[in-house]
C-alpha cells in the first residue's frame, strides 16, 4: 500500500494523535483494526500508544527536526542588513565549530565530495 507517489508525509498534531489512539487506550478497538480503518501504519500507531503510556499526552507532541539554518538565507538574492549579519554570524559559528573539531572547510568539502561520489557509484 504505502503513500501515493509524489505525496507528502502526513503530520498529526498532539490532539489528533490522541483522538486516533483514544479508542485503543479505552480498549474499544485493537491497534491493528484502528490501523486498517484509518490507513495509518500499525508501527506508528503502536509507537504513539507506547509513548502515551510512558509519558501521557505530552509525549505525543511533535519534535522539531533540525534543518539547515543557512538555507533560508543562501537561496535568496537580496537580504536586509539584519539578515546579512545573521547569515554571516551563522557562517562564522559553523567555521568556528569546524576549527574546534580540528578540520578546515577545505577538508569538510573534500569529505562531502567523497560522500556524494559514493552515492553516485551505488
Amino acid at each position: 500500500m504505502g503513500r501515493p507517489k509524489g505525496g507528502k508525509n502526513r503530520t498529526w498534531s498532539m490532539e489528533q494523535k490522541f483522538e486516533i489512539i483514544k479508542p485503543i487506550i479505552d480498549g474499544k478497538v485493537s491497534e491493528t483494526q484502528r490501523s486498517k480503518d484509518l490507513v495509518i501504519s500499525l508501527g506508528m500507531i503502536a509507537s504513539w500508544v507506547k509513548a502515551y503510556n510512558k509519558g501521557g499526552i505530552k509525549a505525543l507532541e511533535n519534535k522539531r527536526k533540525p534543518g539547515n539554518p543557512l538555507a533560508k538565507y543562501s537561496n535568496r538574492k537580496e537580504l536586509s542588513y539584519t539578515e546579512q549579519l545573521e547569515y554571516e554570524n551563522m557562517k562564522l559559528r559553523i567555521e568556528n565549530e569546524r576549527l574546534k573539531k580540528g578540520y578546515t572547510s577545505k577538508e569538510a568539502d573534500q569529505a562531502k565530495q567523497k560522500k556524494s561520489n559514493k552515492k553516485n557509484t551505488q
